[in-house]
């Protein structure tokens, strides 16, 4: 990373707006152990929205546009990013 300090900044600021917009961290930062398939490689995040459409809020906001751009030039080659619905038990 070639610039800790700006994604620091990016981090904070984009902490705090996913709590202002109602997402949640499940996973932050932890490198993982791949136990069988195509290793993923850097740091992970995991974060959870109250529905679809609140991730989507958050993604297409312009806050995140503004504080998006924090991320830029930091050393960071690539961002992997899906939405996936949850778990819904189902009974037997």
């Amino acid at each position: 990373m070639h610039d800790p300090a700006k994604f620091s900044a990016y981090a904070k600021a984009n902490a705090a707006l996913v709590a202002k917009l109602g997402g949640t961290y499940l996973v932050l930062g932890s490198e993982g152990l791949t136990l069988e398939g195509q290793a993923l490689i850097g740091k992970k995040v995991i974060s959870q929205w109250p529905t679809k459409q609140a991730a989507l809020a958050y993604w297409h906001s312009p806050e995140y546009a503004t504080i998006r751009q924090l991320r830029d030039g930091v050393g960071i080659a690539t961002a992997d990013v899906t939405l996936l619905d949850g778990y819904k038990p189902q009974r037997l």
